[in-house]
C-alpha cells in the first residue's frame, strides 16, 4: 500500500504553538500519533475561533470532521513546542479541507514533525443534514488568505 504524501500549500493563514506534555509521550519516548492528532484537533478550534467560529456554529451550521490523514516525519520529545501552522483549502459545495503542518525548533534547526488534513463536512444538526458550505464563511477563510499572501 502506498504512503500517504500530502502536498501542503505554500503559504497558512494562522499559527499556534503547542507545548508536548509529560501525557503526549507514549512508550517509545516521542509524542504518540493519538497526541498528535489531538493537537491538530486543537490548532483546528484556534484556527476557527480567529474568525469567530466554532465546530457548532460556523456561520450557523455545524462542522464534522470526514476524514484525517496525518504524515508524520519526525519526532516530538517531551519539551518540544510543536508550532502549528493551519489554513483551509479546497472548498467544495458541503466541504473544505483543513491543513496543517508541525514543526518544533531543535538544536538551533527548524524541523517539520509533521503534515495532516481535515476533511470537514457541514451539517445542520437540527435536521441532522448536511448542508452547504456558508457563502459568509467561505469568503472569510479566503480573503483573509488572499490578504496573508500580499
Amino acid at each position: 500500500m502506498p504512503r500517504i504524501k500530502l502536498e501542503l500549500p505554500g503559504h497558512f493563514s494562522f499559527s499556534t504553538k503547542i507545548p508536548v506534555r509529560i501525557t503526549d509521550i507514549n512508550y517509545g519516548g516521542h509524542a504518540g500519533n493519538d497526541s498528535i492528532l489531538a493537537m491538530i484537533h486543537e490548532a483546528r478550534i484556534q484556527f476557527l475561533q480567529q474568525y469567530a467560529y466554532n465546530e457548532k456554529d460556523f456561520a450557523g451550521v455545524g462542522l464534522i470532521m470526514n476524514d484525517v490523514a496525518i504524515e508524520f516525519k519526525k519526532e516530538l520529545f517531551y519539551g518540544d513546542v510543536a508550532d502549528v501552522a493551519v489554513t483551509a483549502t479546497a472548498f467544495e459545495r458541503v466541504s473544505f479541507d483543513i491543513v496543517y503542518k508541525l514543526n518544533t525548533h531543535r538544536n538551533g534547526k527548524d524541523i517539520t514533525v509533521a503534515a495532516a488534513k481535515t476533511g470537514m463536512v457541514c451539517f445542520d444538526y437540527n435536521s441532522k443534514k448536511i448542508t452547504s458550505v456558508p457563502e459568509e464563511a467561505r469568503k472569510k477563510l479566503l480573503t483573509i488568505e488572499l490578504r496573508e499572501l500580499q
